[in-house]
């Protein structure tokens, strides 16, 4: 199903994987947002803006018909926030829930048909994966998510656009590593919920939501923080 043949949708999209804290309202195709940069402040703004949102899209939250959420990867305490504070919200309103990747959700901000996605994810490596974009704007996944060292990462076989904070990690490594099978690159890019929501809003259409106890975020990675010796070293 496309799109344009979805049937009618409410959702809420919360997005906090990383310094960017980003909520929207989706309503029947329309999207309202509110998107800022606020490290630290993701857990005073994200319930406040849904409230704002949800009032000026003339909402209750019992109208709606599902909440979506960037299920990372991206900073563990960010990640966390979204999870917790959506499934909350769904088993408190028995409402399913949508899971996003919030490197697909980054992606929708690249140009031309190929996006690598890369988020910063400090200790030397980044959260990188690669996408290609559909007839309607939307990005399908072109292979598994993974985290490496940005200088171990393989060329794609066709250009592709960069977007995200993994392109300024380790003193721009990955641009390095790339070479000129990068197009052009915006290292200044975070994801937005605005994103989230349409991306969500196909899945829904396709029959992709899940009961709120099903709901599991994606770190790609088990190690929090360094060990002490590993501090030590570094």
């Amino acid at each position: 199903m496309t799109p344009s043949q979805a049937p009618r949708l409410k959702l809420l999209a919360i997005e906090t994987s990383t310094e960017a804290c980003s909520v929207a309202v989706y309503v029947d195709g329309e999207v309202m947002a509110r998107h800022e940069l606020a490290p630290r402040r993701h857990t005073q703004l994200v319930l406040p803006w849904a409230d704002e949102l949800m009032a000026r899209a003339g909402l209750r939250k019992s109208q709606l018909d599902a909440i979506a959420v960037g299920r990372g990867p991206g900073a563990f305490t960010g990640v966390r926030l979204a999870i917790a504070i959506v499934q909350g919200l769904a088993l408190a309103l028995d409402r399913p829930v949508l899971p996003v990747s919030t490197l697909a959700v980054l992606a929708m901000q690249g140009r031309g048909e190929r996006v690598l996605a890369a988020i910063d994810a400090r200790m030397g490596e980044v959260y990188l994966g690669e996408f290609t974009r559909s007839g309607d704007g939307r990005v399908l996944a072109a292979g598994p998510e993974r985290i490496i060292a940005p200088g171990q990462a393989l060329r794609p076989v066709q250009p592709v656009y960069g977007v995200g904070t993994g392109y300024s990690a380790e003193a721009g490594a990955l641009v390095t590593q790339l070479g000129d099978a990068l197009q052009d690159f915006d290292a200044s890019t975070l994801p937005r919920a605005a994103d989230l929501a349409r991306l969500a809003a196909d899945a829904f259409a396709r029959g992709e939501a899940i009961a709120p106890d099903q709901l599991e975020p994606a770190y790609l990675r088990d190690k929090v923080a360094l060990t002490l010796v590993e501090q030590g070293k570094a």
